[in-house]
């Protein structure tokens, strides 16, 4: 399931991570979650350039790992629109 910018959001906010700590779970650079969260539907790859777009699918993949890792559960669109569920541990 694809996610969003605004799920990264709403999870950074649940869990009260910063960008920077985001960026340091995920293994990414903080330019990287701030340029994905930008976007409120599912991250789009901004560039032509093949390799471009595998770096930025690897990113997302990183930063839902990190997120699911730390408790956040993401919930697929439904008629009130996507969102996240988050166990604090």
């Amino acid at each position: 399931m694809p996610i969003t910018g605004a799920q990264i959001r709403a999870a950074r906010a649940f869990l009260k991570w910063t960008a920077a700590d985001l960026a340091k779970a995920a293994g990414v650079g903080v330019s990287t979650v701030q340029a994905i969260e930008k976007i409120d539907g599912a991250p789009r790859i901004e560039s032509s350039l093949q390799w471009r777009s595998v770096a930025r699918d690897e990113a997302i993949t990183k930063i839902k790992r990190a997120l699911t890792s730390a408790g956040i559960t993401f919930l697929a669109a439904n008629a009130q629109g996507v969102g996240i569920r988050g166990t604090l541990r």
